[in-house]
This record gives structure tokens, C-alpha cells and sequence, in this order.
């Protein structure tokens, strides 16, 4: 007699696809990189994940789960507790909001949306962070921050639809 567990098992890990590279991308953020005032401009890449799976696969990452990402990253980064959760959270709930809009649209329209979106969270993330520390923060960076996200937005999203075609897709 056969048993279902090994292909059950197979099917979990790959349904945690999505909650693993979005992890790994926030490791991924801390590495040092060797140019000068990259600390500073660090890509958003977990805003990148979270705005991708959330238009194409939003059942695989779950709220709880970005939650638990956006405050495993403020602990590591050193930003104040909960911002990056809320920041994640905001734009996972607007983009799973207008999902259906972005559904069989070329990759230059879904871009060109991610370049609304992440501005309005990187904005959100300045203004939580000024009002933590009770001080402006420093915009030019976030203007830095923003461009690096946008320009490596191509590569990331190249990535998330080789890993969802490969491994979430299949069942």
C-alpha cells in the first residue's frame, strides 16, 4: 500500500516557497555589499516579494507570515518594531486589493505600478521612522533607497516567476 505523505510533504515545502525566498531576501539585505553608503540604500527587497506573491500567488503568503518577516527585519536591521511589518502589511492588503487589475498585465504595467507602490511605502517607512526618532530623517537616502529598489525589481521579479513556475506551480 502506498502512502500520500512524501508527495503531501513535497507539496507543503513547495507551497512555503514564497515565505522562504521572501525570508531569505531579508537575509539577503543585511550582507555587505562593497560600495560606499550602501547601508543607507539598501534595496527594499522584501517589499519586492511581498508585492509580487501578493499579485500572483497571495494564498501562499499569508498575512501572519509577513508579519512575522516585517518584525523579524525591524530585529535585524534596527528600524523601530513594527514598522516594516506595518509598511509590508499595507501594501500586501493594496496590491491583493487591486489584484485583479494587475492579472494578465504585461510585466512593464505591473512595474510601472510597483513604481507607485514602493515610493508610497518607502514615504510611510520615512515618516514612521521620523516620528520614532522625533526627528527628520534624511530624504535624499530615501530617494537612493527608492531608485536601487526599482532598478533591481526586473532581476527579483526574473527570479520569483522561475521559482513560481518550477516549484510553486507544480502539483
Amino acid at each position: 500500500m502506498k502512502t500520500a505523505f512524501g508527495p503531501r510533504v513535497e507539496q507543503s515545502v513547495r507551497n512555503c516557497t514564497p515565505v522562504f525566498l521572501t525570508l531569505a531576501l531579508v537575509f539577503i539585505g543585511l550582507a555587505p555589499f562593497p560600495a560606499p553608503g550602501y547601508v543607507q540604500v539598501t534595496p527594499m527587497l522584501t517589499l519586492v516579494s511581498v508585492y509580487y506573491w501578493s499579485i500572483y500567488r497571495p494564498d501562499l503568503l499569508p498575512l501572519a507570515a509577513t508579519f512575522c518577516i516585517g518584525l523579524m527585519q525591524d530585529v535585524l536591521i534596527g528600524t523601530p518594531l513594527g514598522m516594516s511589518a506595518l509598511v509590508l502589511l499595507l501594501v500586501q492588503g493594496a496590491v491583493v486589493a487591486q489584484r485583479r487589475f494587475f492579472l494578465g498585465k504585461t510585466f512593464v504595467v505591473v512595474w510601472c505600478c510597483f513604481m507607485l507602490v514602493a515610493p508610497a511605502a518607502a514615504v510611510v517607512s520615512w515618516l514612521l521612522a521620523s516620528l520614532y526618532h522625533w526627528t527628520i530623517m534624511e530624504p535624499r537616502l530615501l530617494l537612493f533607497q527608492h531608485v536601487v529598489t526599482i532598478l533591481i525589481y526586473p532581476c527579483l521579479t526574473w527570479f520569483f516567476a522561475v521559482a513560481h513556475k518550477r516549484l510553486v506551480a507544480k502539483a
